[in-house]
């Protein structure tokens, strides 16, 4: 062993070499990159569509300022506008989230959060607007057995399902939306006012913060405050509550590490993809706070509910950590809108009053009688066919006042799995999410890397609930695990191991097989390999030994880097192919392993 050991040293800084140089292959990777960020604004540029860059800023308020004249509140002109409008905010939120640390300012950053938030912000506004304009026109929407309107409009982005109250009657105070199976129950004073039900589902999220703190997304202290701006945008709720509630700003969250029982830890490997809690000193926490103010500029305050003050009072059961749960399946915004004035036939003109305040929400339960009871409204939603909750779902409504996910003010939730409905009581209208569990297939069952042609792998992760493949074109022994691991994965196999367990938090377990050809690997060809991030080995245990042992193969030796220690029993057909794979494909495996950490959670 002592023998192996100084074999090992004396060979080190030539592997070590070696190694690097094939590492270059990462840097020649994020170049391509950069360069593909690069070309893509000049094509932009040659294009002249007419769309704006978002990224410049003349462009995007431009951009907006136009929007925001535009008179046209057709509610199909609205979504149409509205698709384009969520395109511009997704390819800023890429950049975000794509862009290296070195290659975007502070100033960028701050420009593009900023933008996000306006862009969200005005298309809320046009949907309220469509809205408005909609109901101003019921009639055109009546329906034969009640004479009340009913109208569903929907488009990949969102649905609006909206109801008026036209002939007032208590025998139709309940509806169903047959197109999306949404459906409401309301109590008797509403069923005899003038009144408009709004569910607005939105398959998007912009609610709840657009970065989870645990993300390892650059200029990280900044994102935080960005994500908190983001929840005083709610302004569909309560649209008619604007000019009357005043700013809060909401408390800052506490950065948690994501552990899970059995769990590798953490703690040893990198900084620069550990998820563990930032600690703040004076200086970055008075930076974010002088964000907020930045970013609050211009933007309309946040809206906030009509509660008593003993159910202002907050506690740790009611709040949602969007650290353990997440949004899934879109936000739900459910109003009661004031009926506006209805369009009138006078001769050949049509003729509507205009009222100044715009879109104005019906208060519920009344502010008059607060100490009062009053039913609850019960809501039935209809669930996506292309959402799967693998646990019931938590419903929970959005508290723009507290800036946070709560679950009161809901009550009698029946989940129905075959039907995919969820019916539900609300005190009053609130805009609710479904939110699952973020580690529900965590712990991880297994997971199998293999290449499958030239640049070409598979990798499978086995989870409680569903077995996902998901086909490609750290922690310091993780990282440096995973980036080896892509190295050589266009010409070797590798598995989980169930001794990955066993070996302790400062080392990782795998299987390894040489596979030229795309097909199954059968038990026989698999080894067991074990690496620290500095020394690599090959086992002399299998799967099916009885205990867990360090014990080395049989005519094997250390080495410092897990490319060499499979290159001594590698072929040199897997050697030429490692040698010939692309940098793109490398890299793509490396950040792939790097998103689903593997080796940690299982």
């Amino acid at each position: 062993m002592e023998k192996l050991k100084a074999k090992d040293q004396e060979r080190r800084e030539s592997e070590l070499a070696e190694l690097h140089s094939l590492e270059q292959k990462f840097l020649s990777a994020q170049q391509w990159k950069k360069d593909y960020r690069e070309n893509a604004k000049w094509e932009h540029y040659l294009s002249c569509d007419g769309s704006p860059d978002p990224t410049v800023l003349p462009e995007i308020n431009t951009f907006m300022s136009l929007w925001r004249e535009d008179q046209n509140e057709d509610i199909q002109l609205v979504m149409e506008k509205g698709e384009h409008v969520l395109n511009l905010i997704e390819k800023l939120q890429f950049l975000l989230l794509d862009t290296p640390p070195n290659e975007i300012t502070e100033k960028e950053t701050l420009q593009y959060q900023e933008s996000i938030l306006e862009l969200q912000n005005l298309l809320h506004q046009k949907y309220n607007g469509a809205t408005e304009h909609l109901l101003k026109t019921a009639n055109m929407y009546e329906d034969s057995e009640s004479g009340n309107m009913q109208a569903v409009i929907k488009d990949k982005n969102v649905t609006f399902c909206i109801w008026a109250n036209m002939k007032k009657k208590v025998r139709f105070k309940n509806h169903v939306f047959c197109d999306v199976k949404h459906g409401f129950d309301l109590p008797k004073s509403l069923a005899v006012s003038s009144v408009a039900i709004r569910i607005l589902h939105t398959h998007y999220d912009h609610v709840s913060p657009l970065w989870l703190q645990c993300q390892s997304v650059p200029k990280l202290e900044v994102l935080a405050s960005e994500e908190l701006t983001q929840h005083s945008n709610d302004n569909v709720e309560k649209p008619v509550e604007e000019e009357k509630k005043a700013r809060e700003e909401p408390n800052m969250p506490t950065d948690k590490e994501m552990c899970s029982d059995g769990r590798k830890s953490a703690t040893s490997f990198k900084e620069t993809t550990s998820i563990a809690g930032i600690s703040e000193t004076e200086e970055e926490i008075e930076k974010k706070s002088e964000i907020l103010d930045i970013l609050s500029q211009g933007q309309d305050p946040p809206m906030q509910e009509n509660t008593n003050e003993k159910e202002e009072a907050l506690t740790a059961e009611t709040i949602v950590d969007l650290q353990q749960f997440v949004p899934v399946g879109g936000v739900y915004h459910i109003d009661a809108l004031q009926l506006p004035p209805q369009v009138k036939k006078v001769k050949d003109w049509n003729m509507v009053e205009v009222l100044a305040v715009g879109l104005e929400s019906y208060t519920y339960p009344p502010e008059e009688a607060e100490d009062a009871t009053h039913p609850p409204i019960q809501i039935t939603l209809g669930l996506s066919d292309d959402v799967i909750y693998f646990k019931d779902p938590v419903i929970a409504r959005w508290d723009p006042a507290g800036q946070q996910w709560r679950t009161d003010g809901i009550s009698n939730i029946t989940y129905k799995t075959q039907e995919k409905s969820l019916t539900f009581e609300m005190d009053a209208f609130y805009t609710v999410a479904l939110l699952q569990d973020a580690h529900c297939h965590m712990l991880y069952q297994a997971w199998e890397l293999r290449p499958t042609g030239m640049d070409e792998a598979l990798l499978i992760v086995t989870t409680v609930f569903a077995t996902i493949q998901i086909q490609i074109k750290a922690p310091l022994a993780e990282d440096r695990a995973y980036q080896q691991m892509a190295l050589v994965a266009s010409a070797f196999a590798f598995a989980w191991s169930k001794w990955n367990l066993e070996a302790g938090r400062e080392k990782v377990v795998f299987k390894v097989s040489e596979h030229l050809k795309a097909d199954s690997i059968e038990d026989k060809d698999w080894s067991l390999y074990m690496f620290n991030g500095e020394k690599a080995q090959k086992l002399k245990i299998t799967e099916t030994s009885e205990a867990f042992s360090e014990e080395l193969e049989d005519d094997s030796e250390f080495h410092s880097t897990l490319y060499h220690m499979l290159k001594d029993f590698a072929s040199k057909e897997a050697m030429d192919k490692v040698e010939a794979a692309s940098d793109l494909f490398i890299d793509v495996v490396y950040q792939l392993l790097l998103a689903t950490r593997v080796l940690t959670y299982s």
